[in-house]
């Protein structure tokens, strides 16, 4: 009973610890977006340069998401996860020493190449601890990390602007994510995948995987939801500031509670979708993503500010459905070898949406001097979503899929 109680306290250790990561690496690429006014003043950039700057990152980080999950899958969680916290926490601080707008761009697409193996070593280093049946609620309840890190990110980021300078921020934070490299590297160890053995991908697995349509299918919903997903967490602080009128104070309070509703629904997205939608996934993605679209007019139309931010709480809502059930569907049909290459092919999507959408926004917005064509866009992205989510076919829990 000692063992196995010790086996359950350890492997809640290594779930906090793999959502305490996520938080620390959603408030420092966040930070960017809070500092983006500033950096927009220093260095007189318009909204098409922001738009270029705020996608660079997503850039470096969607180039490692497949990279990223077939090392944790032929390695381990433990040395990638460590490893991409180490790189991301450097050019964070570094970030605070940019001298221009090009020096910028590099340094967070460089950035984004160090943070983009964690995701998937992440949900790797859940399938290594959890076993198979728990792992679909367990790597959604993760993914919640995504939006209480986002949540945090305002409440923590913007008074240390105002208080220190958006140069000194980046330093601290940066400081911050070493300390944690270190913690998790001496806490966690290497260990064996439950339940599964302790078989590594080999190429002919993952050449296999790469040919799932079932997959990419997965890979493009999700695609489509992060096109809102990083639109909007990119752009609703300078959107709120230039368009609705409100000062940095005001956006840090307001902004976090859409990510609230968003930790919600995704750390309970596992779970709905295996108790409720078992074999029937496709239905949770096609509502949630209508639901998505519907809620972003409707942010985008409201009167006031506080309809803004109503909306942009449900909108949040039903897209981290989508998330949660885009991250879950791997770890429940794909055997435990595989599970780390398959969350980066989704996160692939999720990331190249990432680039393409504040980059779209940027210059529709420079391009017609308002957000009217932006929030088009978004609203766009969520039917092609639905669209694709028509096509999805899965089984039951207890049938697992084989590559082809």
């Amino acid at each position: 009973m000692n063992a196995a109680l010790h086996t359950s306290k350890y492997k809640y250790m290594v779930l906090v610890l793999l959502y305490l990561g996520w938080c620390v690496s959603y408030i420092d690429r966040a930070a960017i977006t809070f500092a983006a006014t500033h950096i927009a003043s220093e260095f007189q950039l318009k909204p098409s340069d922001l738009g270029i700057l705020l996608s660079s990152f997503f850039l470096g980080y969607s180039l490692l998401q497949l990279p990223g999950g077939w090392l944790a899958d032929r390695y381990g969680s433990r040395p990638v996860i460590v490893i991409s916290i180490l790189l991301w926490s450097v050019f964070t601080g570094v970030t605070g020493m940019a001298w221009s707008i090009t020096s910028l761009v590099v340094i967070r697409f460089i950035f984004g190449i160090g943070e983009g193996a964690f995701p998937a070593a992440s949900v790797k280093g859940v399938a290594e601890t959890f076993d198979k049946d728990e792992r679909p609620k367990m790597s959604s309840l993760l993914m919640s990390s995504n939006y209480i890190g986002s949540m945090l990110a305002p409440l923590i980021i913007a008074p240390m602007i105002l208080q220190f300078g958006w140069r000194n921020v980046f330093h601290y934070i940066g400081i911050a994510g070493l300390v944690f490299a270190l913690v998790y590297w001496f806490c966690v160890r290497p260990a064996k995948v439950a339940g599964d053995g302790n078989r590594a991908i080999n190429k002919k697995a993952f050449a296999d995987l790469m040919k799932m349509p079932l997959m990419w299918q997965i890979v493009a919903v999700w695609f489509g939801l992060s096109i809102i997903n990083k639109g909007l967490d990119s752009w609703m602080p300078t959107y709120l500031m230039t368009v609705r009128g409100l000062n940095l104070k005001s956006v840090g309070m307001l902004l976090p509670l859409p990510y609230i509703m968003a930790g919600i629904s995704t750390a309970i997205g596992g779970w709905v979708m295996v108790r409720f939608f078992d074999g029937r996934e496709r239905v949770l993605l096609i509502a949630s993503s209508v639901l998505t679209a519907v809620f972003v007019y409707c942010m985008y139309t409201a009167q006031s500010v506080g309809g803004v931010i109503a909306y942009q709480c449900l909108a949040y809502f039903f897209k981290s459905f989508v998330l949660a059930t885009c991250i879950a569907l791997p770890t429940k049909m794909l055997q435990a070898s595989l599970i780390g290459s398959g969350v980066g092919m989704v996160n692939l999507g999720g990331q190249v949406a990432g680039f393409i959408s504040p980059l779209v926004i940027g210059f529709l917005v420079s391009a017609f001097a308002s957000y009217d064509y932006a929030f088009g866009f978004l609203i766009g992205a969520a039917v092609f979503s639905v669209l694709v989510s028509l096509f999805i076919r899965t089984q039951k829990t207890s049938v697992q899929v084989q590559p082809a």
